[in-house]
């Protein structure tokens, strides 16, 4: 069983003993710990309150149960959302002025896992120096619960992906004219999660009669490893290769992340959804752009092309909406088929995703193979290196450090070396025991190549 705390928040596998995984105990003590944190750090007086939502996996009512439970013991009230996106209880906390709320999804991890990400009262995630601040109260459990008098209480409140959704809707770059003279056809696959009732509910606001639905109940039974990855798009990319459909759109557990189908049944490729997205509203409102150092490169090129500036922020969504916020940035993300854009919310979204991609693809008069075309070209490769206990990584990316000294390095998050026409970023896991190395290039057999030469180096430095 396994247990991981870092910035993208407290995950772990369900089932075993009390310490080990994200067992009941574990819930308990995090979510104590993090109301006591959000009590000290409260600059007004009275009761506080929580906003609660969760994806749709197997372990998700009953996490709720304790994380709701746990918040009242501290004094606490929760309006409990139920089944919620991450982008849509990131909104609800706002809405509802609250001091804080808790998603309880482990993304696109496996059904077995189930993880609590943590937010701040503007509805975004903990930085890395709060987020240790909670852990060293769970692991001094430093915090008091509240007497029997004061106690708080559970509001259920089920309207905030319909509020969601209209607030996309209402987006001045959403036409949804545009979408619905366009009559497409769309696919999707939302694994089982909540993205099976928000996706479609969503296409049909924006005008489109035509949606193809896959994997829509949200039973939290996945119907294939849920993370929105080739590997795992077979079936919607089946569909596509019979000409049904104009576009496919594939969420994860929690639809923070978009990928992108083309009619052909070919991945759009996630790293483009950003791309794709953020030209078009440079193309609309000129502005700074943002992504993660991991990302492609495709989008500084589509922001320099526009006349504007692009920056690049560690990996990790906070990271990512800071510098966002440093740089006054009008659209940023990730690689990974999130989306950010301030208009609505600092928060990974893939209901924005799609209305503006929707909105892009209507007002091209292009097909998604055709739209694809317009792009810088070029493949990332995503490869990684398993940790074992006796394997120093900082001591690894020191050496490659030195070993690349004479190219471009960037290190504020692991090390990234950029090449003329390529680059390489290595960097430990937030959310899994392994080294990533993200390489990219213009072709697939030279980002691979890239790849393999820095594994190679790493081989040879644990060999010794």
């Amino acid at each position: 069983m396994s247990l991981i705390k870092s910035i993208s928040g407290i995950r772990g596998t369900i089932g075993g003993r009390a310490d080990d995984g994200l067992s009941s105990v574990e819930v308990v003590n995090i979510v104590s710990a993090y109301a006591e944190f959000i009590r000290r750090n409260k600059k007004d007086g009275g009761k506080g309150v929580i906003v609660v939502g969760r994806d749709a996996r197997i372990s998700g009512q009953m996490v709720e149960k304790l994380v709701v439970g746990a918040l009242m013991s501290m004094g606490f009230d929760v309006v409990n959302i139920g089944l919620a996106t991450t982008p849509t209880t990131e909104i609800a906390v706002t809405e509802e002025k609250a001091d804080g709320g808790i998603i309880i999804t482990a993304s696109h991890n496996p059904v077995q896992w189930n993880a609590l990400k943590l937010l701040n009262r503007r509805g975004e995630f903990l930085n890395d120096a709060e987020g240790k601040t909670v852990l060293k109260l769970a692991e001094e459990r430093d915090y008091t619960y509240a007497d029997v008098f004061d106690l708080g209480k559970e509001m259920k409140n089920d309207t905030y992906c319909r509020r969601h959704i209209e607030m996309v809707k209402a987006l001045p770059l959403v036409d949804t004219e545009a979408i619905a003279k366009a009559n497409f056809t769309v696919a999707v696959d939302a694994v089982n999660s909540v993205g099976g009732i928000v996706i479609p509910a969503l296409l049909r606001e924006l005008g489109v009669k035509n949606v193809i639905e896959l994997n829509c109940e949200a039973t939290g039974k996945f119907a294939h490893t849920p993370e929105p990855i080739p590997e795992n798009l077979t079936q919607i990319s089946d569909l596509m290769k019979e000409d049904t459909a104009d576009v496919g759109f594939v969420v994860d557990p929690d639809v923070d992340r978009l990928a992108i189908v083309m009619e052909n049944g070919e991945m759009f490729v996630e790293e483009y959804t950003l791309v794709a997205v953020a030209d078009y509203v440079l193309s609309r409102t000129p502005g700074n752009t943002v992504s993660n150092l991991s990302s492609s490169r495709a989008l500084r090129d589509v922001t320099n092309a526009r006349g504007c500036e692009y920056n690049a922020a560690a990996v990790g969504e906070v990271n990512v909406v800071k510098k966002m916020k440093d740089t006054g940035a009008v659209i940023g993300g990730e690689g990974n088929g999130g989306v950010i854009y301030p208009e609505l919310h600092y928060g990974r979204d893939a209901l924005v995703g799609v209305a503006l991609f929707l909105t892009l693809l209507a007002k091209s008069g292009k097909k998604v193979t055709e739209l694809k075309k317009t792009y810088p070209a070029y493949q990332i490769a995503k490869n990684k290196i398993q940790l074992t206990p006796e394997i120093n990584v900082d001591a690894i990316l020191e050496a490659v450090k030195t070993r690349f000294a004479a190219e471009k390095i960037t290190d504020i998050d692991g090390v990234k070396i950029d090449f003329a026409d390529s680059w390489v970023h290595l960097r430990k896991s937030n959310t899994e025991p392994i080294i990533r190395i993200y390489s990219e290039a213009r072709t697939m057999e030279a980002a691979d190549e890239l790849a393999n030469k820095i594994k190679k180096i790493i081989e040879d430095m644990t060999a010794m």
